[in-house]
């Protein structure tokens, strides 16, 4: 059983026992006073059963209230006054019927005993649950200081409990009377921290206060039955000279009464320090939208309801442009259309002028009956306030406030509103930025995807021959090039090899590379000519490309059985050539037209096929674009005759180093900038002949 709970338990049992003796005892003495009997019965016993009482009912109440947390303080006020506080309402009834049931129907010397033991009962159970309820409230907000206040006040209090334990008539020692008095003074003290009361809006301060007078009166009732009785002979004990009594009781009475008061005084106040708590909240509304993942809509919607709130408009509307309009316009039911169509035009017409506007384009002016742009108007509203909704690029619109009394809008208002507009701004276009970074982000990763399957579409290695090498090189410019090439192996003595360069770069040109890989194998499987392909390719693109794309692109069937090439170039750069037994390097000048640019049959007549018997030794350069029109820093060109040079110079290496060479010399010459993509692919012819 955990600690609280079983203080809680053994306080309650205590509590319990300790105020039946205690009523037995003081029967007790009763009758030793009335029958003149002596019998164990002694005033100590009841001073020692008051005091486990009162200990035992303060300890149950200080385990049992709990922090407050939150500025509902309503709800411990009524728990206070229904179970403790209505308590003293029936002891007034007990008050009341006691001479008749005394006179007429018990008539005992004992009914006044009992009667003011019920009432101490109740007494004892209403301090301890109020006192720890002035707790909670005093320490609501706590600072170390008034921790460490509260907790001296209550040891000491709690220390006037034991003085009866004593027999000490205190009141005849002037430095107890001091203490007391001391003690009085230091609860005074502590009723003056009264911060919860602040927290309290004005439904629940005058729920509050109520509640108070309620208390008071209870706190009143206990007194008047505790002190009327007290000089009564029949009464054997009284709690009139308890310290610990008189302690709490004064200081239950003066905190409810400095609450009530304050209460009171601060009623008048009270709208407008909701106003202003409204507005922060407004404003802690709007800086927390982001993270909320809310709408621009919503956004000006919460705009729009906070500046009536803080304005206390009695129309407006939220006037935004048409590239900031999402849905509708924002406007409250006080404002008729004609209203606002001519209240718009008139300041339209006013804006141009502007003079006639306040600091940051703002204006307000609150007698417009005569105001020479709006008295023609004949308004049922005396005061305009306008707000622009503007960052230092972007006008958004304006925010329109309207009230029907003169001078209605004054600087403070005009802050607030400005205030609202200003973060709903830098909100919108923090959303928009979140909106383009995670669109950006989205781009990135369908960039990343279209790059691994553009490199996916492209081989890796060619077939391996006795007789020929290819060594092959492409880099991509940006995430996605438009470059590409494949083969397919036609039969044993027959390969075709592709290369091509689609418009565009990004998502698009990964897509059409796609295309032309498929068509590519699609119609290379029947075993088509370089010229023929290219007419059947150009029309299944011409169904398929955008209007403003083409792709530039040669095929090359080379036939290991007749030592030849057959090949045709649809627009893509010319073939370079190096010739082993004439020691010639050229290019093949042959024509040809991109495809996709012409898409009818008359693109049959713009293609061309060439065929070229090739020897041992000779070696064929193919590439794109991006490698003679690679840039010097000087934006020279590297250009056909540089290539053409290059290869005259490194023929007589393998097909790979060729390669690394022309790249080499290329990247020098870009100073390894790269401006758009480059392929290459490097084939030599060997001397040995493969057995077919």
């Amino acid at each position: 059983m955990p600690y609280t709970k079983r203080v809680k338990r053994l306080s309650f049992l205590t509590g319990s026992v300790s105020w039946v003796l205690l009523l037995v005892n003081i029967l007790f003495l009763a009758r030793q006073v009335h029958e003149g009997e002596p019998n164990a019965a002694s005033p100590y016993l009841s001073n020692l059963f008051s005091v486990i009482f009162l200990l035992s009912v303060f300890l149950y109440q200080r385990q049992r209230m709990k922090v407050q947390k939150n500025p509902q303080f309503t709800s411990p006020l009524w728990k206070l006054f229904v179970k403790g506080g209505l308590s003293a309402y029936l002891c007034m009834l007990l008050q009341v019927g006691y001479p008749s049931l005394q006179a007429y129907w018990v008539n005992s010397p004992y009914l006044l005993d009992i009667f003011y033991q019920i009432v101490f009962g109740f007494l004892g159970y209403f301090l301890a649950k109020a006192f720890y309820t002035w707790r909670q409230f005093v320490l609501y907000h706590k600072t170390k200081d008034l921790e460490s206040q509260w907790k001296w006040f209550e040891i000491l209090v709690g220390l006037s409990l034991l003085v009866p334990l004593f027999n000490v008539e205190y009141m005849n020692h002037i430095f107890l009377i001091l203490d007391l008095g001391l003690l009085l003074a230091y609860g005074l003290y502590m009723s003056v921290h009264l911060r919860w009361v602040a927290y309290l809006n004005l439904e629940r301060k005058w729920g509050s206060i109520l509640l108070l007078m309620a208390i008071l009166v209870s706190v009143v009732l206990f007194g008047n039955f505790l002190f009327q009785y007290a000089d009564s002979p029949e009464l054997v004990v009284d709690y009139t000279d308890n310290p610990f009594i008189l302690l709490t009781l004064s200081f239950v009475f003066c905190y409810a009464l400095a609450s009530l008061l304050v209460a009171l005084f601060s009623l008048p106040t009270s709208q407008v320090f909701e106003q202003k708590n409204a507005d922060l909240l407004n404003f802690q509304r709007l800086s927390q939208t982001i993270q909320q993942g809310r709408s621009e809509e919503e956004v000006y919607s919460m705009l729009f309801e906070s500046a009536i709130k803080a304005s206390g408009a009695d129309a407006a509307w939220l006037d935004l442009k048409e590239e900031s309009k999402k849905s509708l316009p924002l406007r409250n039911e006080s404002t008729p259309d004609p209203i606002v169509q001519s209240i718009k035009k008139a300041y339209a017409e006013l804006k141009q002028d502007s003079s006639q506007l306040g600091e940051n384009k703002v204006f307000m002016n609150g007698d417009l009956l005569h105001h020479p742009a709006f008295k023609e108007l004949r308004l049922p509203f005396q005061s305009l306030l306008v707000i622009p909704l503007a960052s230092a690029k972007i006008e958004y619109g304006h925010l329109f406030l309207l009230r029907e009394v003169s001078q209605g809008f004054d600087a403070d208002t005009m802050s607030v509103v400005q205030t609202f507009t200003n973060q709903t701004i830098l909100t919108i276009e923090n959303l928009r930025l979140v909106t383009e970074s995670l669109q950006n982000e989205r781009y990135k990763e369908e960039l990343k995807i279209a790059s691994l399957v553009q490199d996916r579409l492209i081989p890796k290695t060619f077939p391996t021959d006795t007789w020929f090498e290819i060594s092959s090189y492409s880099q991509a410019a940006k995430e996605v090039g438009g470059d590409f090439y494949d083969f397919l192996q036609l039969s044993e003595s027959r390969i075709a090899i592709i290369i091509g360069d689609v418009s565009g770069k990004g998502i698009s040109a990964a897509f059409h590379m796609a295309q032309m890989k498929g068509i590519f194998h699609g119609l290379m499987q029947q075993d088509m000519l370089p010229d023929e392909f290219m007419v059947q390719a150009n029309s299944a693109l011409s169904r398929c490309l955008e209007r403003t794309s083409f792709i530039t692109s040669a095929l090359y069937i080379i036939d290991y059985k007749m030592q030849g090439v057959s090949f045709a170039r649809a627009g893509h750069c010319h073939t370079l050539y190096y010739n082993s037994m004439t020691e010639d390097t050229f290019y093949f000048q042959t024509e040809g037209l991109g495809l996709g640019i012409v898409r009818d049959k008359s693109y049959a007549k713009r293609i061309h096929r060439l065929h070229y018997d090739y020897n041992p030794g000779d070696v064929m350069v193919i590439y794109t674009d991006g490698i003679v029109e690679a840039r010097s820093p000087d934006q020279d060109e590297y250009g056909e005759e540089r290539l053409k040079y290059m290869l005259s110079q490194t023929y007589h290496l393998e097909a790979e180093d060729i390669k690394s060479a022309i790249i080499n010399d290329v990247s020098d010459f870009s100073n390894d900038i790269l401006y758009d993509d480059q392929t290459l692919l490097v084939i030599k012819f060997k001397p040995p002949q493969p057995k077919i």
